[in-house]
């Protein structure tokens, strides 16, 4: 039997097991001294960022992984649009994005925050090369209407303005969806 949707997976376990790493790897090579130097005097500013990056990140990965129901959607076939979709196509992999930029910003080195920025590269590269070739000829027009409306991998505050039903909760799981989008 052919499936006609994207792996319940996607490309998601390589981008969030490489930064995972990359992550940790820069903050021990900072507490080991390894990193020298780069270190942002500002501490407390640091690490209430790093605080505020964290709890994004995992209020998107909560909305997207318990309220989205991606993976029944996903095997339905269906582009999910609403709920957490709504303010941003790729909530799971944003949310470990924002994660690891907190804990980088814990660490209150440059150096370090050169790594935000390349982990954002990365998933865009991934996403543009990857899932929304795969979404945009799965789904044509409807799935580039959604691209014009809502960001890759950034959220947006315009989704919680227009329209869409309140909060980040999937109220029609079953009726709307996007196989992948969680995961972009």
């Amino acid at each position: 039997m052919q499936k006609n949707h994207l792996p319940l997976l996607g490309v998601g376990p390589l981008y969030v097991i490489s930064i995972i790493l990359i992550t940790a790897a820069g903050g021990l090579f900072t507490c080991l001294g390894i990193i020298a130097g780069g270190k942002i005097p500002l501490i407390v500013p640091c690490v209430i960022a790093g605080i505020c990056f964290i709890g994004i990140g995992i209020a998107l990965w909560i909305a997207a992984v318990f309220f989205s129901k991606i993976d029944a959607n996903i095997i339905a076939n269906k582009l999910v649009t609403d709920g957490v979709y709504r303010i941003v196509r790729n909530p799971i992999y944003s949310a470990f994005l924002f994660v690891c930029t907190g804990v980088l910003l814990l660490f209150c080195n440059w150096y370090l925050l050169l790594l935000p920025p390349i982990f954002f590269l990365y998933l865009t590269l991934l996403m543009k090369y990857t899932e929304e070739k795969w979404l945009l000829q799965q789904y044509g027009e409807e799935y580039q209407d959604y691209c014009k409306r809502v960001n890759r991998c950034i959220p947006s505050v315009r989704g919680l303005l227009h329209g869409g039903n309140k909060g980040f909760g999937n109220k029609n799981a079953g009726n709307t969806g996007n196989p992948m989008e969680e995961h972009k």
